[in-house]
Parts: structure tokens; C-alpha cells; sequence
């Protein structure tokens, strides 16, 4: 699936940005807690889009480390390879809006590394 666009409307008391229209998605927010971070994991029946919602979040996606700006967006096509990150210096969790697009199950979740003894 190609990445949805996101849509930017202004209005007079400032703006909204729609990031799903009329299609099949699951929403989350995920925090992280200082010094912790999600399974490095990869999806088969899903393309996930997350906005940075704090300052310090670190994104692992493939073989690169990426820290967005608050708002910034990034997308994880099914079969990528990711994770996020709370670096141990932060003092406070950090969270990404997480929109999943195709079918959601917790089950398509290939965990290729945990910190928490998951398979």
C-alpha cells in the first residue's frame, strides 16, 4: 500500500490534519518509558504511519536511526523492520500516534528482538 496522504486544512482558529479517510485502520498511541523500548518487530498484513507526539522519541526503521520532530511523520511499510525508543537521558516517556492500515491483529506482530522475553 502507498502512504496515505495527509491532509492539512486551515481554519480560522488554526488547523487539523487528517491522517485517514474513510479506510480500514486500527489507532493507537505508544508510550515509552525512559530507557525502554518496543521489540524490534515487522508486520505482514499491515503499513503503519506514526507522528512523533514528544520530543525524544528514536525510531529504529530498518537500518537506520531516526529521530522526528514533533508532528513529523513517518511510515513503516508492511515488512520493515522497527521499533521505538525512550533514550535513557529523557526524563519523561515520549509517544508517537501509531494508524495502522490493513488488517490489525496482534498475532501478525514478528518480534525479531525483545528485551522482555517474547517470542
Amino acid at each position: 500500500m502507498d502512504r496515505p496522504p495527509t491532509l492539512h486544512i486551515d481554519k480560522p482558529w488554526g488547523f487539523f490534519e487528517q491522517y485517514a479517510f474513510n479506510e480500514r485502520c486500527t489507532v493507537k498511541i505508544l508510550a515509552c518509558n525512559p530507557g525502554q523500548r518496543l521489540s524490534l518487530q515487522r508486520h505482514a498484513h499491515r503499513d503503519e504511519l506514526w507522528v512523533a507526539l514528544d520530543e525524544g522519541v528514536v525510531v529504529d526503521l530498518d537500518e537506520r536511526e531516526l529521530r522526528p520532530a514533533v508532528c513529523e511523520e513517518l511510515w513503516l511499510p508492511a515488512g520493515s523492520r522497527h521499533r521505538l525508543r525512550c533514550d535513557d537521558n529523557n526524563s519523561h516517556a515520549v509517544r508517537v500516534l501509531e494508524i495502522s492500515f490493513g488488517t490489525f491483529d496482534e498475532n501478525d506482530i514478528e518480534r525479531l528482538q525483545d528485551d522482555y522475553g517474547r517470542a
